[in-house]
């Protein structure tokens, strides 16, 4: 048969059933709709880290709750599967910040915690923090030329209590990091541009969120009545109805090149299962994701095995509502100074009206544990991490919860990459490299951002590029010999 004919529709497989990689098989469909795709998922179930479990008979978020609304993938990706009407706004943006023993407001206009008003931050800092966050420092040797750990960065223009009290929470909500650890360049792109011009950190952003018809400001965050959770069971429901084959349970041992076409190898070593493609996109962790690569990109590989990985634990409960009093906004978070053991609780009755709505007779609020480097803590059993955190919670309150009806502990292992510093220099060169390597693509939250939008905007790159790729390709696996 001539090189030139097409016999067979373009296969594409795409490695890792998250929201990546659901988001990019969609993309990869949306590009080229004759293309034959297969999502291969190793664990039981799709969705990675968006996952709605019953608390008290009722499904609710156990992993990510809230979307960044000031980016637009995520509410993007939601109107194209049909939810769009159901995106909605947070009931409260107020949270508070548990510093020196008791609940008190984080600062409104605040950058990752880094105040745009010195003043806006007393309570969280005592008054001689704060001069010393007024009285801002340059840089020694003024702009900065190379990428930085934000704690030593921030500490060195505004002070070690700034990193303590409002970056370091912050971050750890985000990365479950470190900001003694975490890249300035990668994780503050802001704070990072502002820095190599050797200017203000204290400035309100350029520009800020994009405000609707006749309104107000737009808030930052957004969920999904019925759960963030939702999301990649939509998508996935669009996938089916497209044709695409969705599997669980289907672990990539090994990844080969064939001619100018890619081997998945699935299975176990004594019953191989070998599935053949024209394209591969790797939307899995670091780790794997580098396993995978060693044979055709060790540069690529060795990087992304040096990409550390932090474990959580969101911890679900249901209280009684009688009893319980008004919870303070939406809900606060704890510095790792504080020495306590979580390090954050949403009231997500209050948060979100939806969530509030479920019971008359119950309401629901979570805690969230676990920090890179800090895995001991995740070591307790689950009733154990059930007991600190509704101490704890009911300790920054001032009063004990009422009776605990039903509580939900979910495990994330090594759910959050680390952006140490050099991650962007990092990322571009495993990109590089595995693009030399044709019809070969990576996708997910070790590379440009561990929000869902971030997560979602790589896979979309990644899905763009696999369909240039086959759009410009005239051989497909059926003009290839076996």
């Amino acid at each position: 048969m001539p090189s030139s004919a097409v016999s067979t529709r373009p296969h594409v497989v795409v490695v890792g059933g998250g929201i990546a990689g659901l988001a990019a098989a969609l993309g990869v469909l949306d590009g080229l709709p004759t293309a034959e795709v297969t999502v291969l998922e190793g664990s039981d179930r799709l969705g990675g880290k968006l996952r709605l479990e019953p608390v008290a008979g009722h499904l609710v978020d156990v992993g990510a709750e809230s979307l960044l609304a000031v980016r637009p993938e995520a509410v993007a990706l939601a109107a194209r599967v049909g939810a769009g009407d159901d995106v909605v706004a947070p009931s409260t943006t107020s949270a508070a910040v548990w510093s020196r023993g008791a609940l008190r407001p984080l600062p409104r206009a605040t950058l990752m915690g880094v105040p745009t008003d010195p003043d806006s931050a007393r309570g969280v800092l005592a008054d001689d923090e704060v001069e010393r966050l007024r009285a801002e420092q340059e840089w020694p040797g003024g702009a900065l030329q190379e990428d930085v750990a934000v704690g030593k960065y921030v500490a060195t223009r505004l002070g070690q209590a700034v990193v303590d009290r409002l970056v370091e929470p912050l971050l750890g909500g985000v990365y479950a990091g470190h900001a003694s650890r975490l890249s300035l360049r990668a994780t503050l792109p802001t704070l990072w541009e502002r820095a190599t011009r050797g200017e203000t950190l204290l400035a309100a952003p350029a520009s800020g969120p994009a405000t609707p018809e006749g309104g107000g400001p737009r808030p930052a965050f957004a969920g999904l009545v019925g759960g963030v959770g939702r999301l990649p069971g939509l998508v996935a429901d669009v996938l089916r109805s497209r044709g695409a084959a969705l599997r669980t349970l289907a672990v990539v041992r090994r990844l080969e090149q064939v001619g100018d076409g890619w081997r998945l190898v699935l299975g176990s070593a004594a019953t191989p299962e070998v599935v053949d493609a024209d394209a591969v996109l790797l939307c899995v962790p670091p780790t794997p994701a580098g396993r995978l690569l060693a044979p055709h990109a060790p540069t690529a590989a060795r990087v992304l095995g040096e990409v550390e990985t932090a474990s959580t634990a969101v911890v679900t409960l249901a209280v009684q509502r009688a009893g319980l009093g008004t919870l303070p906004g939406s809900g606060f978070l704890v510095p790792p100074v504080e020495g306590r053991t979580i390090k954050a609780s949403t009231f997500s009755g209050n948060k979100w009206a939806w969530t509030g709505d479920l019971s008359p007779d119950l309401v629901h609020l979570r805690a969230s544990v676990g920090r890179a480097r800090e895995e001991a803590v995740l070591q307790r059993a689950d009733d154990e991490l059930v007991e600190v955190s509704v101490a704890e919670v009911g300790e920054a309150l001032g009063r004990r919860l009422p009776r605990v009806v039903d509580a939900h502990v979910q495990r994330w292992g090594g759910g959050l990459p680390q952006y140490a510093v050099g991650h962007v220099d990092a990322v571009a060169a495993v990109r590089s490299e595995v693009a030399r390597l044709p019809g070969l693509e990576v996708a997910g939250a070790a590379y440009d951002g561990v929000g869902v939008p971030a997560v979602i905007a790589s896979a979309t790159r990644a899905a763009a590029a696999t369909v240039h790729h086959l759009s410009t390709t005239t051989t497909h696996r059926g003009d290839r010999p076996a």
